[in-house]
């Protein structure tokens, strides 16, 4: 966006302020819309105005018990108070996306002003990638920038579609956009070694393609979380009640298989934290991972699978960890995690590229301050991992 004169134009800006709320509709995360302020602040200090689109939640898939939308709980509305803050001016906002309000809004903006569209959820055509809608949006701005890498993986109006309404000279990236790719291309194409991929989460079945293209270009693969029973089970362990996926053993299996062929070392946990039921006050053990007795199930890693783990991270040049190694969200089963967090943290303080990628690993890095301490936390869970399997995302393939 660096090769875009702003001056006297207004900026169509595709942000992703998918950012979670309270019950009182108070922002409790709001890393999303901190990551688009350079974008944002760079427009209007070039001279250029800035209309704001996102999309919070899925309005369209929660809809009231009369079908209509539940507009006060997923209006942009409720943003505009600390963006105004961010940003150290007034941000106005539409009740509209598209149509004549909309409109009129966009054309009263003058330089160094800001403009909140309404949910772009709230209308069908967003999630469809509806053209005529599409077209809409893209009468509001004379630019057009997307700066929403959490949604570059979707085929949507406002993040792929509206691109084609406007001259190549005339789009690009934002500043979150173009940092994102930049990290996410430093691990894949050019990486210091060795490479130790982290991953984490509950099933094998939603990482399956990004394990088999990590198993090509890292020295050590570190599979933690509820997906590692799947593996352990394949191998023939005794897993107790440990979420598994049994229809996935074989390709467990395979990915072994292939770490081995390929001289890639893939750690599972050696020993787990169990308990008796899926709860934070759950009665809780350590057992041997392929060792678990029936009625308990592995909830987090162990003390000796956490020194293992943190001995290969702290021996690696590049890291990429993306899901966490237990249930994090119950804080008696969050130890491991905390544990993995800390080892990137050493591994980057003593020269290592870490990158962090995922809600939960996002989480636990900013939960325990520490995301100053990696070198880049992603804000695009989803969007990440198809960048990362080698996919191409429609929202950054709309530029060319």
């Amino acid at each position: 966006m660096k090769n875009i004169s702003f001056q006297g134009k207004k900026a169509l800006v595709r942000v992703d302020f998918n950012v979670p709320l309270d019950k009182q509709y108070q922002i409790t995360d709001d890393t999303r819309i901190r990551a688009a302020v350079p974008t944002i602040k760079y427009i209007l200090e070039h001279g250029g105005a800035a209309i704001l689109m996102s999309h919070l939640d899925r309005p369209l898939k929660k809809l009231l018990p009369d079908g209509s939308l539940d507009k006060e709980r997923f209006t942009l509305r409720h943003l505009v108070g600390h963006l105004s803050e961010l940003l150290g001016r007034p941000v106005a906002f539409c009740e509209e996306a598209v149509g004549p309000v909309a409109e009129q809004a966009a054309a009263a903006l003058q330089p160094g002003q800001v403009l909140l569209l309404e949910n772009t959820r709230f209308y069908k055509g967003e999630e469809k990638g509806d053209e005529d809608f599409s077209a809409q949006l893209a009468k509001l701005g004379d630019i057009y920038i997307n700066d929403a890498f959490g949604t570059a993986h979707r085929a949507h109006a406002s993040t792929t579609i509206v691109a084609k309404y406007f001259d190549k000279g005339a789009k690009g990236f934002g500043f979150l956009m173009q940092d994102e790719i930049d990290n996410a291309t430093r691990v894949i194409d050019n990486p210091d070694r060795p490479v130790t991929a982290i991953i984490g989460g509950a099933k094998v079945s939603d990482k399956i393609m990004l394990l088999e293209r990590l198993i090509d270009f890292v020295d050590n693969l570190i599979v933690g979380g509820a997906m590692a029973y799947t593996f352990l089970k394949a191998q023939g362990g005794h897993v107790g009640n440990s979420l598994v996926e049994d229809d996935k053993l074989d390709t467990a299996l395979q990915l072994l298989d292939k770490a081995k062929a390929k001289g890639v070392k893939l750690l599972l946990p050696e020993d787990s934290v169990i308990a008796d039921a899926f709860a934070n006050d759950a009665q809780r053990a350590t057992a041997n991972s392929k060792a678990i007795p029936d009625g308990w199930m592995g909830l987090d890693i162990g003390e000796t699978a956490r020194r293992q783990f943190a001995e290969v991270i702290l021996a690696s040049k590049t890291l990429l960890w993306n899901g966490p190694a237990g249930v994090f969200e119950m804080p008696n089963f969050a130890g491991g995690t905390k544990a993995i967090a800390e080892a990137v943290a050493q591994a980057t303080g003593k020269g290592a590229f870490s990158l962090v990628g995922g809600g939960d690993s996002v989480a636990a890095v900013n939960q325990m301050g520490l995301s100053d301490q990696v070198s880049y936390v992603s804000t695009g869970g989803g969007a990440m991992l198809e960048f990362l399997e080698g996919k191409e995302l429609p929202g950054i393939a709309a530029m060319h």
